[in-house]
């Protein structure tokens, strides 16, 4: 994996629009409660790419408040920054207030296309700087619906094994019938399947092995 050199710093695009971090103060009464870490980490790995918001307070009588933002700025304080980038208005404490929210308000009203999501997670080379660690990937990626009912898998021969994995990431199929389960369900199916046909040479009666393995199990269980 080649390294990269953390950015940490406001993007070039922005440098006109810096101003000393200390000339700005948040805003008075913010009800958002943000993962300032997470902030703090993008900022090493990508610089600041886009501008917060302040109001220069000629109506408010606060100068330099945040509207949006406030956890970028936190964050960069945490990094050590002594600048960062701002666009400014110029607007009453009402004007000011519905900035806030609605800033807030469309982050929480967005939503994601999960399963295109995992996809683009699951193809970069690591995760550093996208506000996801290995264990919520797989949170993500075991929490995505998949349909009920597919088309049924067949082979040219009975006995042969599938040429696309029958066991996949995410979910299980039989049939026409398909249900999802964990990373960890997954790999101990495709133990069991390939301890199966590497022992036997085909994949005749795995699924009647398995169900044997879990009658075993329930008159053991009920003895």
């Amino acid at each position: 994996m080649p390294y990269r050199e953390p950015v940490d710093r406001i993007v070039d695009g922005l440098l006109p629009f810096a101003v000393p971090i200390g000339d700005l103060t948040r805003y008075h009464q913010n009800p958002r409660r943000g993962d300032v870490n997470s902030v703090a980490e993008s900022l090493k790995w990508h610089g600041q790419f886009k501008p917060i918001v302040a109001n220069r307070g000629t109506l408010t009588g606060r100068a330099s408040e945040i509207l949006a933002g406030n956890h970028t700025w936190d964050a960069a304080i945490q990094r050590g920054w002594d600048q960062i980038a701002v666009t400014w208005v110029d607007v009453d404490d009402d004007a000011a207030a519905r900035i806030v929210i609605v800033d807030n308000r469309t982050s929480d009203l967005a939503g994601y296309d999960t399963e295109l999501l995992g996809d683009i997670l699951s193809s970069l080379p690591d995760l550093d700087g996208t506000g996801y660690d290995q264990d919520a990937l797989d949170d993500l990626l075991d929490s995505i619906e998949l349909p009920s009912q597919l088309a049924s898998e067949t082979t040219e021969r009975e006995g042969d094994k599938l040429a696309d994995e029958h066991l996949q990431w995410g979910f299980v199929q039989w049939g026409t019938t398909r249900v999802q389960i964990t990373k960890e369900e997954v790999e101990r199916l495709n133990n069991v399947h390939d301890a199966f046909y590497t022992s036997r040479g085909t994949d005749t009666g795995f699924a009647h092995y398995l169900l044997d393995q879990h009658d075993a199990q329930r008159e053991l269980a009920d003895a």
